[in-house]
């Protein structure tokens, strides 16, 4: 290796999660904090726990329910009333 390149490797750097557990880790950092660890990620606990920052889930959600509430036209149906409104008449108008 090349010497004064690398960073300076801490051996026994601390990394602290969200969930507040703490261990130690090799890194070129001293001290690192993550959102999730073993110990609170749902793969490892088998817990579904949904993290969601910026109110992604509740606008899925809210779609979802707009989308189920929604009645489904066909598309025959459209057409079928675009055709309606094209067979109307056009008033005529009398002059007097």
């Amino acid at each position: 290796m090349k010497k004064e390149i690398h960073p300076k490797y801490f051996a026994k750097a601390t990394a602290v999660c969200g969930c507040g557990k703490k261990f130690l880790i090799g890194a070129t950092q001293e001290k690192i904090e993550v959102e999730i660890c073993s110990n609170c990620h749902p793969f490892y606990t088998g817990k579904e726990k949904v993290i969601d920052t910026a109110g992604k889930v509740e606008k899925f959600k809210a779609r979802r329910e707009k989308a189920k509430s929604t009645t489904k036209v066909s598309k025959r149906e459209k057409l079928a009333k675009k055709a309606a409104a094209k067979k109307k008449p056009a008033k005529k108008t009398v002059k007097k």
